[in-house]
């Protein structure tokens, strides 16, 4: 089980603090990290690339010329393809890029990444990100003290208006939180800082044998099932009376009795 150095915002040694094998010590899976970046740049892409054919070029639709006896190649409209000015042939239309990517391989690309920040040495984990203001000039020379070189991705979980504030504004530092992280941001940045609570985050959401919510030692509370002897029956819905008059019903009695006696 890999074992890292927690530090605080002065970059001094508070503790350590032990990380999953499952989820900091894998086996580097170049393949899936290729097809996690490759989906997610897929689907930054707007896609709104367009050029326009025939019919959308400006330009009358007449015929220039008759069809035969001028010597010249035949011609139907000045907004053919082939000529200046006129329309694209087989263009690019507006699509969606994006595709689906099974979780499986997302989730292995996240493990990954972040199994090969630890190896590289690259991943640093702070107690807790308390900055006394907002001040970009303070989270630099936080940063500083951290080892930051060129990029820097910090993982933190819930809201820092401070820290939020503070980053926006370094070329080359990004925010996010646990559950936003991707394979690519990891694999841009040169150097990953994780909170301790983010850490616990990531490694509970990608431990592929986390047990289920009922955990032992949960508490639990029993559900109280009604007794169905206790519960009254429902009250019973009276019939709605005839509409039909009472003349009608008398009038018909007599018919029906008059033919039985004609049968016999």
């Amino acid at each position: 089980m890999p074992v890292v150095d927690v530090v605080n915002l002065e970059g001094h040694k508070v503790g350590q603090l032990d990380l999953l094998d499952a989820v900091f010590g894998v086996k580097v899976n170049q393949h899936l990290l290729h097809e996690a970046s490759r989906w997610y740049l897929r689907g930054l892409r707007r896609g709104t690339h367009k050029t326009k054919d025939k019919s959308e070029v400006s330009g009358a639709g007449r015929k220039l010329w008759k069809q035969k006896g001028t010597g010249r190649a035949r011609v139907g409209s000045i907004r053919s393809p082939l000529w200046r000015h006129g329309g694209t042939v087989h263009g690019p239309r507006p699509r969606d890029y994006s595709y689906a990517l099974p979780k499986k391989m997302l989730l292995g690309a996240l493990r990954s990444a972040l199994s090969a920040k630890l190896t590289e040495q690259r991943l640093t984990v702070v107690e807790d990100w308390e900055l006394e203001n907002h001040k970009t000039k303070g989270l630099i020379g936080v940063l500083g003290k951290l080892k930051h070189k060129k990029s820097a991705l910090i993982v933190a979980h819930g809201e820092n208006t401070n820290l939020e504030r503070a980053s926006r504004n370094i070329a080359g530092v990004t925010l996010v939180a646990p559950n936003g992280l991707q394979p690519y941001d990891l694999l841009k940045h040169d150097l990953l800082v994780l909170s301790r609570e983010a850490v616990e985050r990531l490694s509970h959401s990608l431990d592929p044998e986390k047990t289920s919510p009922a955990a032992p030692g949960a508490e639990t509370h029993d559900v109280v099932t009604p007794d169905v002897k206790t519960i009254a029956p429902a009250p019973r819905v009276a019939k709605k009376a005839s509409t039909k008059p009472a003349a009608k019903k008398a009038a018909k009695k007599p018919a029906k009795s008059a033919k039985k006696k004609g049968k016999e």
